[in-house]
């Protein structure tokens, strides 16, 4: 069954940020296909950071490795900002596999568990990729 994330209006999904430390794959509709690394992560959507920016308002497939399993879903790309040699742009999940969401929940978890114990998330996120 596909979830459907939904932001809730009285509280925001706690954000992890990555650093730009786990790689992503992204596909866009025509097939083509980007690569970037997340900045940030939540159950709601994320931060890529990318060579060149994509579309406000492509939708893209995302896709990463978690020590719990890939995610994979699709997104609705979002306006991007260019930093020194990079953009980063923010992605809104519009569509997830019921593993998938339970994979993204799991490791967005985990990070924030270990961050609260001392280690930072930036620093213990270089574990999520295999």
């Amino acid at each position: 069954m596909t979830h459907f994330p939904q932001p809730h209006p009285q509280r925001r999904s706690p954000r992890v940020q990555l650093g730009g430390s786990v790689p992503a794959a992204v596909r866009l509709d025509d097939g083509r296909c980007a690569k970037g690394k997340l900045q940030t992560i939540s159950e709601t959507g994320g931060m890529l950071r990318l060579g060149r920016p994509l579309g406000e308002g492509d939708f893209v497939e995302v896709v990463f490795q978690t020590r719990t399993g890939a995610v994979q879903g699709m997104a609705e790309m979002l306006t991007p900002r260019q930093a020194t040699t990079f953009w980063l742009q923010p992605f809104r999940y519009v569509a997830l596999g019921d593993n998938d969401h339970s994979n993204l929940r799991m490791a967005v978890e985990s990070t924030l568990d270990r961050s609260f114990s001392g280690i930072t998330s930036t620093g213990s996120a270089t574990g999520w990729v295999s």
